[in-house]
């Protein structure tokens, strides 16, 4: 596990999510001068089981949510990028109607 840094105010923040049937786990990090990307925080967090029973994309996107609520006070007032392994979070700019959980995420977003 690489060492953590001190965050830098001055760089962008990058959120990194990913889910599994059971939880969720959390990177943030930051580009240094020689552009390499170093690890700020991790986190994670199981899964309810009321949580487990969600589709794929409602984890995915329950992970979002989770970071950037519990990283707000690093990330109110900056520039972040989220990044996450699942494409069909895309599909949530147009179609999050479909789901309602969905769709109140994605205003949350």
């Amino acid at each position: 596990m690489p060492v953590l840094y001190a965050p830098d105010y001055k760089r962008q923040f990058i959120i990194q999510t990913n889910a599994s049937d059971f939880g969720m786990g959390i990177v943030m990090s930051q580009h240094e001068e020689k552009n390499e990307e170093h690890p700020v925080l991790y986190l994670s967090r199981k899964f309810s089981d009321a949580q487990r029973r969600h589709s794929t994309t409602e984890k995915e996107c329950a992970a979002i949510i989770y970071a950037i609520k519990r990283l707000k006070y690093y990330l109110d007032a900056q520039n972040f990028t989220t990044e996450t392994d699942h494409n069909p979070l895309v599909w949530l700019k147009t179609n999050a109607g479909a789901n309602l959980r969905l769709m109140r995420w994605s205003f949350a977003l």
